[in-house]
């Protein structure tokens, strides 16, 4: 048999459009983009005494330093109301947002999930309305947190 067709589905690296959003435990259907999964970690370089062949590196703190971006087809208007909550001043940071990767049979992958902290969003941008096409109304929402859940 030939090894490509010996090879099992599951073997396959993840899709990038098999994941879930929840907030708060409730599902979100039907984000097409989510963006702002970043992480870095400072470095802090020296010169130590007498140790010329290389600078040391040591690890600092671990950084999320982008917000979380999620775009989808307007459907529902939970994510406009949030922000206007936010807007008149009643919202605060209370969300937890998930995202997780899903297999090929739809089941999430235990060890590819994120869950942040302290969700709140900063900024709403609603669809642009042309009348001489047929696009797709979007919605983006930014969101900001306070990290990555270990």
């Amino acid at each position: 048999m030939n090894s490509n067709a010996e090879r099992k589905i599951t073997d396959d690296p993840f899709l990038s459009f098999r994941f879930k959003v929840t907030i708060d435990g409730i599902g979100v259907a039907g984000f097409n983009e989510v963006t702002g999964l970043t992480f870095e970690t400072e470095i802090e370089t020296f010169r130590e005494g007498g140790f010329n062949a290389c600078e040391r590196q040591l690890l600092g703190p671990t950084k999320c330093p982008e917000k979380l971006v999620l775009k989808r087809g307007l459907s529902s208007n939970e994510l406009w109301r949030w922000y206007r909550k936010v807007i008149a001043g009643q919202g605060h940071r209370t969300k937890q947002l998930t995202i997780s990767l899903r297999d090929y049979s739809g089941e999430d992958v235990s060890d590819w999930q994120w869950v942040f902290n302290d969700v709140c969003p900063v900024k709403w941008t609603g669809p642009q309305f042309h009348a001489a096409t047929a696009e797709v109304a979007f919605e983006t929402i930014e969101l900001i947190h306070k990290g990555l859940q270990p």
